[in-house]
């Protein structure tokens, strides 16, 4: 392998937009909504929840935190299931309205100008991570 250029692995999570402050974040809430539940995660929790990885781990995490009465039974009717399939849903929906970060779309246009391969990666594979 040669150390030349070849393309631009874009990661869409937190890279190309802020999907963790208006896209996760958002959808985990409607998620909270849609089944009923009381819980809203602001910007300050959520920057908190998220050094753990991981969507199904991080609610776990805040059920720990925040509602521990309610840990055992979360797990043991599938909520915590219930709150991630709902959530992945709602983001689905919301992901296509964030906004790009400044200055992308002009990296990539230079890119693809440049004769440069440009490829959008929702979770980076293992083989993209030995290419780089």
């Amino acid at each position: 392998m040669n150390g030349k250029l070849r393309g631009l692995l874009l990661d869409f999570d937190g890279t190309i937009a802020e999907t963790e402050r208006f896209g996760q974040r958002v959808a985990y809430n409607h998620a909270f909504a849609e089944l009923g539940l009381d819980w809203h995660w602001d910007e300050t929790l959520y920057g908190e929840l998220l050094a753990v990885a991981g969507g199904k781990e991080r609610l776990r995490y805040y059920l720990e935190r925040c509602r521990p009465e309610l840990l055992d039974d979360a797990i043991a009717s599938g909520l915590i299931i219930a709150v991630h399939h709902a959530k992945i849903r709602h983001f689905a929906k919301i992901a296509p309205t964030i906004p790009l970060r400044p200055g992308l779309l002009r990296l990539v246009r230079e890119a693809h100008a440049a004769g440069l391969v440009s490829r959008l990666l929702r979770r980076l594979p293992r083989l993209a991570l030995r290419l780089c």
